[in-house]
C-alpha cells in the first residue's frame, strides 16, 4: 500500500525582476494506491501529476506532508534507508528513446540492473541471461531479435517495451506510467496499454498511470481509482467508471467534453461544458481554484476554497460547492 497525506510541493523560479517566484506545484494531495491496484492521475499539463508520480518514484522531495511505503513514513528515514523501498517503485518515462543510452544495445541495458541484483542475490552469469530473455518475454519482444539491437534500430513501441522489461528487471511493486503512450504512433499505443494491464494481472503489479487523456485511463484496469488534479489540487477522485460517466466537477466535465467525437459514430454529450477563460486567465490564489475559468461559478466560490468531500447521492468525493452531475461524455449513435 502507498498512501500520500497533504503532499504539498513548492517550486522557486529565478530570472524575474522581483527575485524569485514560487510555483505551488501541489496543494495538499491525498491519494492511496493499494498492493496490485490501480490508480489513474489525470489533468492539463502543468497540474501537478508528473510532480506528484516522481515524488512516489522517490525522484522528487517534498515539502509537507508525508509519503507512505508499506506502512513506513519516508519522512522517517534517511535517503540511503529509503533506496530499497523507491527500488519497488519504477517509472516509465514519456519519451522512450530519451530513456535509453542509444550507445548501448538492448542486452547491454538490461545486464546492469540484472548483474547487480546478481551481486546482491548470489546468483550466476547464466541467471543473468535467462532473466534477461524473460523479462523481454514478457513485453511481447523476441529476445533473440531484439537483444543485440540499439535503440534507434527499433520502432517506438518496442523502444517503449525494452523500457518496461527494464523496470521489471528489479521485480517492482509500482510501474509509474508517466503519459507512456503519448509518443508513441496511435497504432501502437492500445499495444502498451493492453500490456500494462496484463502485467498488472500477471505479476500482480500495481500501475499508476499519468495522462491528460481521460479515455486512456479506463484500460488499465476497471476497478482502479481516477484522480482529477487541477493546479496541484485533487478536484474529484472515485472508480474510474463512475468518475467518467457522472462527473460532478466542472473541470473534470471539460475535460471530458474536449473529447474528440467520431461525427456518424458518436454524438457528443448532451450537456458539454467549456471554460469560460483560458488557463493563464485563472490565476486567483482566492477561493476555488477553478472559479476564474467555471461556467457554473456561484458566491461562495470566490472566497472559499473547497475541499475533497462527499455529499448525499454522490458517490465519489469531489472539491465544488455547486456539483451536479452532466451529460458530457459521446455516446455511440446506435444508443442515442
Amino acid at each position: 500500500m502507498i498512501t500520500g497525506e497533504g503532499i504539498v510541493k513548492t517550486f522557486k523560479q529565478r530570472g524575474n525582476v522581483l527575485g524569485a517566484r514560487e510555483v505551488r506545484a501541489l496543494r495538499g494531495v491525498d491519494f492511496a494506491i493499494p498492493k496490485g491496484g490501480a490508480a489513474s492521475f489525470i489533468g492539463e499539463s502543468g497540474c501537478g501529476k508528473t510532480t506528484l508520480g516522481r515524488i512516489i518514484a522517490g525522484l522528487e522531495t517534498y515539502d509537507e506532508g508525508e509519503l507512505t511505503l508499506d506502512g513506513v513514513p519516508m519522512s522517517s528515514l534517511k535517503p540511503k534507508q529509503r533506496q530499497p523501498h523507491f527500488r519497488k517503485i519504477q517509472l516509465i518515462h514519456q519519451d522512450p528513446y530519451s530513456a535509453l543510452n542509444p550507445t548501448r544495445t538492448i542486452h547491454q541495458t538490461l545486464n546492469a540492473p540484472l548483474t547487480l541484483r546478481a551481486k546482491q542475490t548470489g546468483r550466476s552469469k547464466a541467471w543473468i541471461e535467462e532473466r534477461a530473455a524473460e523479462v523481454l518475454s514478457m513485453v511481447g519482444l523476441d529476445p533473440g531479435s531484439v537483444l543485440a539491437r540499439y535503440p534507434h534500430q527499433l520502432s517506438g513501441g518496442m523502444r517503449q517495451r525494452v523500457v518496461i522489461a527494464r523496470a521489471l528487471t528489479v521485480d517492482p511493486e509500482m510501474l509509474v506510467a508517466d503519459e507512456a503512450v503519448s509518443m508513441i504512433d496511435v497504432s501502437l499505443r492500445l499495444g502498451i496499454l493492453a500490456l500494462l494491464k496484463d502485467l498488472r494481472e500477471r505479476l500482480g503489479v500495481a500501475v499508476l498511470f499519468i495522462t491528460h487523456d481521460v479515455a486512456t485511463s479506463r484500460y488499465i484496469g476497471d476497478d482502479g481509482e481516477l484522480y482529477v488534479i487541477y493546479r496541484g489540487q485533487v478536484v474529484e477522485r472515485g472508480p474510474v467508471d463512475t468518475v467518467i460517466a457522472d462527473p460532478v466537477h466542472p473541470y473534470t466535465q471539460s475535460l471530458l467534453s474536449a473529447i474528440p467525437v467520431l461525427h456518424g459514430l458518436e454524438r457528443p454529450g448532451e450537456q458539454p461544458v467549456t471554460p469560460v477563460e483560458s488557463m493563464e486567465a485563472g490565476q486567483d490564489e482566492s477561493g476555488c481554484l477553478f472559479a476564474p475559468r467555471c461556467p457554473f461559478r456561484g458566491e461562495r466560490c470566490a472566497d472559499e476554497r473547497p475541499l475533497l468531500q462527499v455529499t448525499e447521492g454522490i458517490p465519489q468525493e469531489h472539491a465544488c460547492f455547486y456539483p451536479e452531475r452532466r451529460s458530457v461524455v459521446a455516446r455511440p449513435m446506435s444508443e442515442v
